[in-house]
């Protein structure tokens, strides 16, 4: 095997476009056309530093056969026996799913319960948030068969790399029907309208293998022994035991918050960030970050912010959250009489709007820890939900402003074009988030129009409430055993318990809850 590595900058033109990308690759590693038998893009990512953006490559040139495990490995799923340990894994998000596979590798029976409908069904509840505005408790954009990141958006983008092996959490996306660009880009990005079917085929693999994936099954009780869970109870009232309960069931379980709260299991406030969304023309972010008014092959433009900002004394972050290019706001409530909102883009990236998150982080001290003990940060959050439902007609409407009224503290007398389906309102957004989380956001927004050319404006609105960031709570566990402290036999897991942030780091700690079952088991 011999193989030269390249790494080189094309302009947009060239690296999006397969035959002259291959051509320039080997051009860059002195070749010509004929003399490599394969080329092996690592990785691409754009530098939009300069005048003009550029296209950054890394590749590795094979002039004969390359290695037989250049994309793997691949994961094979053996039957589990009938006599296997049995695991209850409780939610289907990323989490869960992959704790599944990895205890099917393992040895081990998963047994996967979801509140929610399978992926595909799942669509129905969805219309009827956006057409009808209803909500159905167990099925919408946070509940449901892949969690909340299958229908809102599916990136892939994770800083935890010390946390597990990400390639192998990309690598079991692409086995299972991801697109294998996934594998390349800097900034890895799935698609709301290509993630079903990914999950889809994740479900099935883990049935085809003796695992178990239950829809409608929602946790409403623990079957405690003294200080070990036995397994759980159904809202149909049937007892399902199990070896160990790795429990991954998102940061909008705000009834098995309750329930852990209820029964004297360990639960802790912690930190987390509240906002809204800010929607711009996506033409309007492309020029500023490309300096093209065309963008071209160039993907819709991006950007993360960041600010720090003072308060009565106080600093705290600001920052974008879930940056959603060329993509769609929806409405993330999981019950009636509140108003969550959230973004989402197609694998195309091909709407007219970009929006974002703005949040400012929200700590300890920020909280009625007194009044609502562990419970504090999910009474922040509800508060604010119920305020911009109320403040909006009590519907799935949500409260908005225009940005550049909202810097001048101005109502705004009408509001502009938005992806949101269900509609919004103009409100005064002050009156919403309190003057606090009002005042840290206009200094944020303030900071990124310096940053951004037009950014803060009356060019982009602002929509409330981006509230579901990260989990209010987290479920302590062992740092060795990561089961919990106090309770043996429960493996609290992924975003909901407060060790994930995303569906690859969540991906990450569902594998391994699983690995550590199999070491407290063995």
């Amino acid at each position: 095997m011999s193989k030269k590595e390249v790494e080189l900058l094309l302009n947009p033109e060239v690296a999006f476009d397969e035959f002259a990308r291959y051509e320039a690759i080997l051009n860059h590693a002195g070749l010509q056309t004929g003399e490599a038998d394969f080329v092996h893009l690592k990785r691409r990512s754009i530098d939009a530093r300069g005048r003009q953006a550029q296209v950054r490559l890394r590749a590795d040139v094979y002039t004969n056969t390359p290695p037989k495990d250049l994309f793997g490995p691949w994961f094979f799923y053996p039957n589990v026996i009938t006599n296997s340990p049995r695991v209850l894994i409780v939610g289907a998000g990323p989490a869960g799913l992959f704790a599944a596979l990895r205890c099917l590798e393992l040895g081990l029976k998963p047994i996967v319960l979801e509140r929610g409908l399978d992926v595909r069904t799942r669509r129905r509840d969805l219309a009827a948030i956006n057409k009808e505005q209803l909500v159905n408790p167990d099925s919408n954009y946070c509940f449901g068969e892949g969690g909340a990141g299958t229908y809102s958006d599916g990136k892939l983008y994770t800083r935890a790399t010390k946390r597990g092996d990400v390639g192998r959490v990309l690598r079991r996306l692409v086995q299972h029907g991801a697109t294998p660009d996934i594998l390349v880009d800097a900034h890895p990005h799935i698609g709301t309208n290509k993630l079903p079917a990914v999950v889809q085929a994740l479900r099935e693999a883990i049935i085809e293998a003796g695992g178990e994936v239950r829809f409608e099954t929602r946790v409403t009780d623990l079957l405690l022994d003294r200080n070990r869970l036995r397994g759980v109870v159904a809202a149909s009232g049937e007892n399902l035991e199990a070896e160990a309960t790795i429990l991954a069931t998102g940061h909008s379980a705000r009834d098995i918050y309750e329930l852990l709260h209820q029964r004297g299991v360990l639960i802790e406030a912690k930190p987390f960030a509240m906002g809204v969304r800010v929607e711009h023309p996506q033409a309007l972010i492309d020029q500023a970050q490309y300096r093209r008014t065309d963008r071209g092959l160039l993907p819709a433009a991006s950007y993360s912010l960041v600010h720090q900002t003072e308060v009565k004394g106080e600093q705290r972050g600001v920052f974008s959250f879930c940056m959603c290019p060329g993509g769609f706001i929806v409405p993330a409530a999981t019950a009636q009489g509140e108003v969550v909102v959230n973004g989402m883009s197609p694998s195309r990236r091909d709407s007219r709007f970009a929006n974002s998150g703005i949040v400012a982080a929200v700590e300890l001290a920020d909280l009625d820890l007194r009044q609502h003990g562990p419970l504090a940060g999910l009474r922040f959050q509800q508060a604010l939900e119920q305020r911009a439902c109320a403040a909006a007609g009590g519907t799935q409407q949500a409260p908005a402003q225009l940005l550049g009224d909202f810097l001048k503290r101005k109502t705004s007398g009408s509001l502009l074009e938005t992806s949101y389906q269900p509609g919004l309102v103009s409100v005064r957004m002050d009156d919403v988030l309190g003057p606090n989380l009002a005042e840290r956001l206009r200094q944020g927004f303030q900071d990124f129009g310096r940053k951004i050319p037009g950014y803060a404006t009356n060019a982009a609105q602002i929509v409330g409430v981006e509230s579901r960031t990260s989990a209010p709570i987290r479920i302590p566990r062992d740092p060795a055993t990561l089961q919990h402290p106090e309770v043996a036999g429960l493996f609290p897991c992924g975003e909901g318990a407060g060790y994930a942030g995303g569906i690859v780091s969540a991906a990450m700690d569902g594998e391994r809850c699983a690995e550590a079952v199999l070491a407290v088991l063995s």
